[in-house]
């Protein structure tokens, strides 16, 4: 038999999607089979798979002790750097610097030095995140960059705080502001562009449409213009929606290739002005949340990055 005790971070889910986390090891199916067989039980009664558990709650598990062994606690993020550029910090969230060559989250080609092993490292030492007083939640970050784009990166520090997040960044309610550089003009000094993307999965690569096609989906980019000299323009973009490489794709849509990029740029003006990475970053950070959200103290706020060394070319 397995027991939990459902602390804070625990509560406002479903059974079902709480198992799958606490539980790794056992197969939906079976979990499934337990509920209807009532070996699953929330405060010593029978539940159902949809069930809401709340802070305090006790869910028992009525199954064979080899699969009823509690979990172990990946500890690798203890040997990340140390190296976390902190913008803003409260009791919720976290918003990161993450500088250029450093992963997101672990991938095939990374090692156990990303960004969120960093954050997890953080507050670990903080005392705020104890693995071992957790059965289904781990700090996250709610968005991410590609490895060769700096910027803002946001982190929950608690279920709750994730849960909100995410809702704002899927509801627009979270506006993300990037600058960048383009080898063009763009078609007018400042709009909002709506277009059509696809995501080639095999080759990593998007494809932009101005119409509606089949396997595309809607984005919409915004920018105004800030500065243009000897040919380069800077651009301060809103993404309105955040689809892979949206803002590099949908500017060499444009005619406005980002300076540097190699994969949508235009090559030869990298060479010329001997750049070989996008000149991107994710700038600023609004939230825009609804009075009842216990984030909406973020409101008043506009988070900003250190001003990207690009923007020396305008000075």
């Amino acid at each position: 038999m397995r027991e939990f005790t459902i602390n804070n971070n625990d509560s406002g889910q479903r059974i079902d999607k709480f198992l799958s986390k606490a539980m790794p090891e056992l197969p939906k199916s079976m979990m499934y089979r337990l509920i209807r067989k009532k070996d699953i039980k929330l405060n010593g009664k029978r539940c159902e798979a949809s069930a809401l558990l709340s802070e305090g709650d006790v869910l028992r598990v009525y199954v064979k002790d080899e699969v009823a062994a509690a979990k172990s606690h990946d500890m690798s993020f203890k040997q990340s750097s140390d190296d976390l550029q902190i913008v803003y910090e409260d009791s919720n969230i976290l918003v990161l610097f993450k500088p250029v060559g450093v992963d997101s989250h672990p991938n095939v080609t990374s090692s156990a030095d990303t960004l969120i092993d960093r954050v997890k490292k953080y507050l670990w030492r903080k005392g705020e995140y104890v693995p071992e007083e957790e059965s289904s939640f781990a700090p996250a970050l709610c968005s991410r960059l590609d490895r060769n784009t700096a910027g803002l990166v946001t982190a929950a520090k608690t279920a709750a705080a994730l849960r909100e997040v995410n809702a704002a960044i899927k509801s627009g309610d979270l506006h993300k502001i990037y600058r960048c550089v383009t080898v063009s003009a763009p078609p007018t000094p400042e709009a909002v562009a709506t277009a059509y993307h696809r995501k080639d999965e095999d080759r990593n690569i998007v494809r932009i449409s101005d119409a509606p096609a089949d396997g595309f989906r809607e984005i919409r980019t915004g920018w105004r213009t800030v500065a243009e000299k000897g040919g380069l323009y800077l651009l301060e973009v809103t993404l309105y929606t955040g689809r892979t490489h949206q803002i590099r794709a949908h500017f060499a849509h444009l005619g406005a290739p980002l300076l540097g990029d190699g994969k949508y740029g235009d090559i030869r003006a990298n060479k010329r002005y001997g750049v070989f990475r996008q000149q991107l970053c994710a700038y600023a950070l609004e939230f825009s949340l609804p009075e009842g959200s216990p984030l909406a103290y973020l409101n008043c706020k506009r988070i900003t990055a250190p001003a990207p060394e690009f923007e020396e070319r305008f000075r």
